[in-house]
């Protein structure tokens, strides 16, 4: 039996270690690649080494992989404090951190294999047109491309979520007649990336695709995501389905924008003058009233998931 890796303990939360501080503490650096993020379509190497030094891609790994597994409050606060400086990076940190949460439903050994004995463990997935997952001894064969893989230029493991299909290609069913659906986790070098990631925003996520054909993987590499029947790892954090985890880390990209672009503007208004005008438009009543609605929305926004947030992590069951 492999002997178990020694433990990372700089990517180990402890009471002593804020991962909102981790983040803000990044700022800087965020702020002065934003040129190179977007010249570059992905996050920057200088800015991916800070990311994992400060263990911010481990957040939602479970502790037994040497993870963070936070609550999904401070979750959202960390993606919203860096989304204020770069909405690209705060995506990638949200689609990697709900993509390891599958690492609960590995089976230990595995798990460790794939996020427990590399630092810079990183599973990048997306959603697929054309994937199939044929049912074969001791694991599958899938074919197909996937898209939208946030991250993946710098992904270590890449999921692949698939229909389960018999040699035949009839569907495989489970006990109740309803088709089977699971996520196969490869080596990222496996496959074959597509770049198509020519946009005009969030051009840093690198969300490209990706293809294999024919490729084996073992059905211990493979995952039912949010099926509580193959959970292997206890904890609040993962009776939560990911699609909410998503949601609430996507809320946190959206108000940290929200957040930049407001202090911005009243940073802008402080000075200017708008042509024909004598005053600036902080003096403008119209701006100021304007500038309030928008506080308020905002904060609402902000304090009304907070809270609904800490509602749901309150009632969850270890």
């Amino acid at each position: 039996m492999a002997a178990e890796p020694e433990p990372m303990s700089k990517y180990r939360a402890s009471a002593g270690d804020d991962p909102l501080m981790r983040a803000r503490g990044l700022a800087p650096l965020i702020d002065s690649l934003l040129d190179r993020i977007e010249a570059e379509r992905q996050i920057p190497a200088p800015l991916l080494d800070a990311l994992f030094d400060s263990g911010l891609y481990r957040l939602l790994l479970p502790r037994s992989c040497n993870g963070a597994e936070i609550d999904i409050v401070t979750f959202f606060q960390v993606i919203e404090e860096i989304a204020k400086h770069d909405a690209s990076v705060a995506w990638c940190l949200v689609q990697a951190s709900g993509c390891s949460m599958s690492a609960a439903f590995l089976r230990p050994d595995v798990a460790q294999e794939i996020f427990g004995r590399d630092a810079r463990a990183v599973l990048a997935w997306g959603p697929s047109p054309d994937a199939r997952a044929v049912g074969v001894d001791g694991g599958y064969r899938i074919s197909g491309t996937w898209n939208f893989a946030s991250g993946g230029r710098h992904a270590t493991w890449f999921g692949a979520h698939a229909p389960v299909v018999e040699a035949d290609g009839s569907p495989r069913r489970d006990a109740n007649g309803g088709a089977i659906f699971r996520t196969m986790l490869f080596p990222a070098h496996d496959a074959k990336m597509i770049d198509v990631w020519q946009v005009i925003g969030l051009r840093g996520t690198g969300s490209d695709s990706f293809t294999v054909t024919d490729y084996f993987v073992p059905h211990e590499r493979s995952v039912a995501r949010n099926f509580l029947a193959e959970r292997q790892h206890g904890g609040k954090l993962y009776g939560v389905p990911d699609i909410s985890v998503y949601a609430a880390g996507f809320a946190g990209v959206a108000l940290g924008i929200a957040r930049s672009l407001l202090d911005s503007f009243v940073g802008l208004a402080r000075d200017k003058v708008p042509r024909g005008n004598a005053k600036t438009l902080r003096d403008n009543a119209v701006v100021q009233s304007q500038v309030g609605q928008g506080e308020a929305r905002l904060n609402a926004a902000r304090y009304y998931l907070t809270a609904v947030l800490s509602e749901i992590w309150d009632a969850l069951e270890p």
